[in-house]
């Protein structure tokens, strides 16, 4: 059976916004004196949003009475500067419009608040040709709950089996799977955790090996 649903991860699948997540976190540390975490350091860490980089960047545990406020901080901050250096991976674009023209669909299921999602897609030109936007507090849970894949294949009315949930994350993976769609894990992306122990259907090194995946399959 044909794929007709595509469905991606966002940060470190469709677009490298690491740079935005861990320049957020440096621009903290600078306003409060503190030496600054380096980029390299932190960079596989954008897939984690604020809980990992608060963490990596001050100490913080979601425990600590102090971490409200600082994630709420840390979200206003990164709003204001969401694309300022955050760009969509090479191969991704043409790859979105093949599948456009193949006669799928593709979507975002991401596990970033819907607010910031929905201002990153737009002003990176993603909202073209998306069929749905699931992010982080759309279904009741997130991601590796299955609930967002499946309210993604809902929206776009197709069966599960007719879906792949592709990201760079083992969350996406378990997903994917437990939504009963095929998953493909990205190598190219904030990989935190050893990827092919991930059970992904496939593992590829770049968008342009994806596309090859991809175009296979549809």
């Amino acid at each position: 059976m044909p794929l007709r649903g595509i469905l991606f991860d966002l940060d470190g699948t469709l677009v490298d916004t690491a740079p935005d997540l861990c320049g957020t976190i440096q621009d903290m540390q600078s306003d409060r004196g503190v030496e600054l975490t380096a980029y390299s350091d932190i960079e596989h860490l954008a897939s984690g949003g604020a809980r990992l980089l608060l963490k990596a960047g001050f100490g913080l545990e979601m425990h600590y009475p102090e971490f409200p406020a600082m994630r709420a901080e840390f979200l206003e901050r990164y709003e204001a500067r969401i694309a300022r250096e955050s760009a969509v991976y090479s191969g991704i674009m043409p790859m979105l419009n093949e599948i456009k023209a193949c006669g799928a669909q593709w979507g975002i299921v991401t596990n970033k608040p819907y607010y910031l999602a929905e201002k990153l897609v737009h002003e990176l030109g993603l909202n073209l040709g998306c069929s749905v936007l699931i992010g982080g507090d759309t279904a009741e849970k997130p991601k590796p709950s299955p609930l967002p894949c499946l309210m993604a294949a809902g929206e776009m009315r197709l069966p599960t089996e007719q879906c792949v949930m592709i990201g760079d994350d083992e969350r996406d993976v378990v997903a994917g799977r437990e939504a009963g769609m095929l998953t493909v894990a990205v190598e190219y992306g904030y990989i935190a955790s050893p990827i092919y122990q991930w059970g992904a259907d496939a593992v590829v090194k770049t968008a342009h090996d994806l596309a090859k995946w991809l175009e296979i399959r549809m």
